[in-house]
């Protein structure tokens, strides 16, 4: 398979429909087209997924909007996010339906649910590292664990082109191909602009007073420079990870951050902000920011993060916001400016 951005799996064709997917180069699975049956001299390390794979065990929250997208969910039967934590409109209405349901989070699944519906396979992010067991239990009990590294992608893009994976699981390769795209052409619209100059602090304030930011070498960071804007923590590195944030002391974020162009507050972990009195409440230091006294200040929505297949919208949004001049300019598909 042809992959634009992709660096985390491979996926190789062989006759008669089967295909082979690596993940971080280690993890191998075998997809087997129905009726067909997976060859006897396989290695033992390939795992077998049988076409149709149903009754899937979703873990990763990252990979529902890709299944999403890829009108995939009727293979979904288990989720190990409750509905009121989704952010994925379609995943939030097929659990309050019942066509998904909860079947316990990465590191306490319910197996006697899990087993009772027949799960083809568990598709987990890479927390279950922290709980080896667990990816144990399951694959003792016959049930294939599929561990995605879209994190772990240096491409804001890369994580899209996961559903191109998703695709071939569930043999929709040409719709995933159709849909990334799609984000795609987003992002040639702005990447072939020039970069205007503006500088963006993205963070938000922890309950205990920290700034919370994206290391310089996270997808976010990314998207802001691809959508022509200078991210203003050029130097806090680390590789992209799982974990590509880390706390800063209110005042050493103060000296890097007031002369940012633009703020966007991440409203992920504590929520929405409406106006920027409410941000001042966390953290008065805020009020002597070059963004904040001339109102660039903008809130991202509670869905950025779940809604992966939006990652070239959210490029194209951020670029809107570093170079639309209109005062009407209030509202975009992922932001919204704090009033």
């Amino acid at each position: 398979m042809e992959l634009s951005y992709a660096e985390q799996f491979s996926v190789d064709y062989y006759e008669g429909g089967f295909a082979l997917i690596t993940i971080g180069g280690t993890d191998r699975f075998l997809v087997v087209p129905e009726g067909a049956e997976a060859p006897e001299d396989l290695d033992g390390d390939i795992a077998v997924l049988r076409q149709p794979i149903e009754n899937i065990y979703l873990v990763a929250t990252s990979a529902m909007d890709l299944f999403a997208a890829i009108d995939g969910l009727d293979s979904i039967r288990l989720s190990g996010t409750s509905a009121e934590n989704w952010y994925v409109d379609a995943a939030r209405e097929a659990m309050e339906e019942g066509s998904i349901v909860y079947a316990g989070k990465y590191s306490a699944p319910d197996y006697e649910l899990i087993l009772s519906e027949n799960c083809g396979l568990a598709v987990e992010s890479t927390m279950i590292n922290h709980t080896p067991e667990v990816q144990e239990t399951l694959e003792s009990f016959g049930i294939p664990v599929l561990v995605e590294r879209s994190s772990y992608e240096s491409h804001p893009l890369g994580r899209v082109e996961w559903m191109k994976l998703y695709g071939v699981l569930l043999g929709k390769e040409e719709l995933a191909e159709e849909k990334f795209q799609e984000q795609q052409a987003m992002l040639e619209s702005v990447e072939s602009q020039e970069n205007t100059g503006k500088t963006v602090a993205f963070f938000y304030i922890t309950s205990v007073g920290y700034a919370n930011v994206r290391k310089s070498g996270d997808y976010v960071s990314k998207m802001i420079e691809l959508a022509g804007g200078n991210y203003i923590f050029q130097d806090l590195g680390g590789e992209e990870n799982a974990m590509s944030t880390m706390n800063m002391e209110m005042e050493q974020f103060y000296a890097k951050a007031r002369d940012a162009d633009y703020i966007i507050y991440n409203s992920t972990i504590d929520g929405e902000l409406q106006t920027i009195d409410q941000l001042l409440d966390k953290s008065a230091l805020l009020a002597d920011f070059k963004a904040v006294k001339e109102g660039n200040v903008w809130c991202t929505q509670k869905n950025m993060f779940q809604e992966t297949t939006g990652i070239g919208t959210m490029i194209v949004d951020i670029h809107r916001m570093l170079t639309e001049e209109a005062p009407n300019l209030t509202e975009l598909t992922y932001m919204y400016k704090l009033q």
